[in-house]
């Protein structure tokens, strides 16, 4: 049997007007209306007719997440987060990998706007940002996450980095160490460029700089292990080693004991984002922990609030851009300096 919105109505114990207005957005409908008759669509797996949602203008309930890899585990994490989080509320989720290429990016933005989606949630792989004023234009919802969009999103949701940085730093110079290099990937990553900032700013107020930077285009495991080998040849009298990320951190405990040393007894080694697998590397990794799945979280709900403005003609609050606290997570990895 076919299900129509009489049998939704039925279910959710409302008129069949009530449902037209919560499945077109037009007119009031309560929040408790909205979620009993949404309730309903669940349960009967109801999916209107797109091309007659799209003749009426309703809304397309589909939503764009644009990440710049999801082979990279801190994407993999967000983007199972709001994918999850969007399907709760109703919505599906077109995730478009860009493998980090600008061909990519507007051939995606091109492919969501045919697809008529009702918001994009947006991690741009670049400084040049330009193309994303189509969303803007064509007055489509949009949420920046893990870096900002300015000019094209007021709203902006990440990880405090730069205050991730400073932590770092903080933790290795409360050690005794002053001979710190840094690691690390994408060198045009706007989250890197913020936690270099607050490592070189925490450092300059002890007086001292980094004794090397070490930073690759591509963000894997064999270009840091490339940099951290470099590092180690080249300034032997280092005594720690900050990986701008998990994955580059765990390079260059690799590259430490390929070299006949050891963590933390000779390097003290460092990382950000706090992985999963950081608790079972061995060592275990010192790492800064930013909360993937609270960013996650917060830019679904913050998008879903302007979708439910823009449909009903409101006006939105004031953007922001939210930096979500982060935190040292102290294991094996860091120690005193060497004598």
């Amino acid at each position: 049997m076919t299900t129509s919105i009489r049998h939704i109505a039925k279910l959710a114990g409302t008129s069949v007007s009530s449902v037209s207005r919560v499945l077109n957005n037009s007119g009031y409908a309560s929040p408790e209306l909205r979620e009993r008759v949404e309730a309903a669509i669940r349960a009967l797996n109801y999916t209107p007719s797109k091309d007659a949602r799209m003749l009426r203008g309703a809304p397309s309930r589909m939503i764009g997440l644009m990440l710049p890899s999801i082979d990279v585990p801190f994407f993999g994490i967000l983007a199972h987060t709001i994918e999850q989080e969007l399907f709760q509320r109703g919505y599906q989720t077109l995730i478009c990998s860009t493998a980090e290429n600008m061909e990519h990016e507007a051939r995606y933005i091109s492919m969501l706007l045919s697809q008529r989606v009702d918001g994009v949630i947006v991690a741009s792989a670049f400084g040049s940002i330009e193309h994303f004023a189509v969303f803007r234009d064509a007055d489509i919802p949009i949420v920046a996450i893990d870096r900002e969009l300015n000019g094209i999103a007021d709203d902006a949701i990440m990880a405090d980095h730069e205050e991730g940085g400073r932590l770092m730093a903080r933790h290795l110079l409360g050690l005794g160490h002053r001979s710190i290099a840094i690691v690390g990937a994408p060198s045009h990553s706007q989250p890197v460029q913020l936690r270099l900032r607050g490592i070189t700013a925490e450092m300059a107020e002890s007086g001292i700089s980094p004794a090397a930077v070490g930073m690759a285009d591509e963000h894997s495991f064999s270009a840091a292990y490339g940099l951290a080998t470099e590092v180690l040849a080249s300034k032997p009298d280092i005594t720690a080693i900050i990986g701008t990320s998990d994955i580059s951190a765990i390079a260059v405990i690799h590259a430490v004991q390929d070299r006949g040393f050891s963590v933390p007894r000779d390097y003290s080694v460092i990382g950000f984002d706090d992985l999963p697998e950081t608790a079972y590397v061995f060592p275990r990794l010192t790492t800064v922990a930013q909360p993937i799945r609270e960013v996650g979280q917060q830019a679904t709900r913050r998008l879903e609030a302007l979708i439910r403005d823009h449909q009903m003609g409101h006006k939105p609050a004031p953007g922001a851009i939210v930096r979500v606290p982060v935190a040292l997570i102290e294991r094996d990895s860091t120690g005193p300096v060497r004598s």
